[in-house]
């Protein structure tokens, strides 16, 4: 401190320029992550965590940016949702080659003038293998799909790419195949898939060298299928049923990521729970512990989510800047293991 400044004046100017410098960061800054939660960012007042991610060096925030919905968006929309989720902390961008007949990969790209710079912020991640009336794992189909998508995304790699939902017709060694082609050339540098159960997972390994980083499956406070089970072991009544082979045991024994989609929906796409009549107990604990910690509601179900020690990293799909703000803060929240408990049974769920 200069001789002839005050000591107040001084800490006035200190705090001056470090705040000056946060408000000028557009973007949260790249952290290394190894296997760890860390900070990606303090700009917004809260703090949005990494993932916990295994067999891969990605930062990535704990809460990802679905873009399914953006097709029908202006630009200057699209170009508002995505730089918010990059100020909140959100770097990960969920899409596939089906979204929008592919119009949402290419308007992302286009809405926001895609150059090196943004996309180095970016986690890119697409799907592909649905087509119409089919399934396709084929290699040529694969292929050709990344080539689609990458020139849709203008970007020259994802970081990521999952087969969409299960082929009843899949040739693993085909696979295995394009993976080792679309790694090997720099286009694709992590691999997972979505839906899909233990055995067809040992399946493709068996085969693919690449490890499954991530799979991608449906989970929200009224859709705990790959929890009851786990849950109600030995009990002869409908929750007891094992639908999915362990899933979500599986995954978290072999170091794969779930990504629970449609996080706020309840039965497949029936519509959203929060604010709905149909479930009054549930909407009442979830405001109740909104209104405790000062969050939204739909920042109380992402939390939720996020309070499972599988370290799941939801997929979000609102299209709305200011639902996204609210729910990112999610991220900074911790909810009591008697407080998940209680959502859990709001939601109509017993304990044996």
């Amino acid at each position: 401190m200069p001789d002839h400044m005050p000591h107040a004046a001084f800490t006035l100017v200190i705090a001056t320029f470090v705040m000056t410098y946060y408000n000028q960061q557009s973007y949260p800054k790249k952290i290394t992550c190894y296997n760890q939660h860390v900070t990606l960012n303090r700009i917004k007042g809260f703090e949005m965590k990494s993932v916990k991610l295994v067999n891969c060096n990605l930062d990535a925030s704990e809460i990802s940016l679905g873009c399914m919905r953006i097709s029908q968006m202006a630009n200057d929309d699209i170009s508002t949702l995505i730089h918010t989720a990059l100020d909140e902390g959100v770097n990960f961008f969920d899409h596939a080659d089906i979204y929008g007949g592919g119009q949402s990969e290419a308007k992302f790209a286009e809405a926001l003038g895609m150059n090196a710079s943004l996309r180095e912020q970016m986690i890119l991640q697409t799907k592909c293998g649905i087509r119409k009336g089919a399934f396709d794992f084929s290699k040529e189909h694969i292929l050709e799909a990344v080539d689609g998508s990458l020139k849709r995304l203008q970007t020259d790699y994802v970081d990521v790419l999952l087969l969409h939902r299960p082929d009843a017709l899949v040739e693993p060694e085909e696979v295995a195949e394009a993976f080792t082609i679309l790694q090997d050339s720099g286009k694709v540098n992590y691999f997972g898939v979505s839906n899909q159960n233990p055995m067809q997972i040992e399946l493709l390994k068996k085969f693919v060298k690449q490890p499954i980083v991530f799979n991608q499956l449906q989970f929200s406070i009224t859709n705990t299928g790959m929890i009851d089970a786990g849950i109600n072991v030995n009990m002869e009544i409908d929750a007891s049923i094992n639908r999915d082979g362990s899933i979500l045991d599986y995954c978290r024994l072999n170091d794969i990521t779930v990504q629970p989609w449609s996080p706020f929906q309840y039965g497949f796409f029936e519509g959203v729970f929060l604010d709905n009549e149909k479930f009054p107990e549930l909407n009442a604990k979830i405001d109740e512990l909104a209104a405790a910690k000062g969050v939204t509601n739909t920042a109380i179900a992402i939390a939720w989510i996020l309070r499972h020690p599988a370290h799941m990293q939801p997929i979000v799909g609102t299209t709305n800047p200011q639902r996204l703000k609210d729910l990112c803060k999610a991220s900074d929240i911790t909810l009591t293991r008697h407080e998940w408990y209680e959502i859990y049974l709001a939601a109509g769920n017993t304990l044996p």
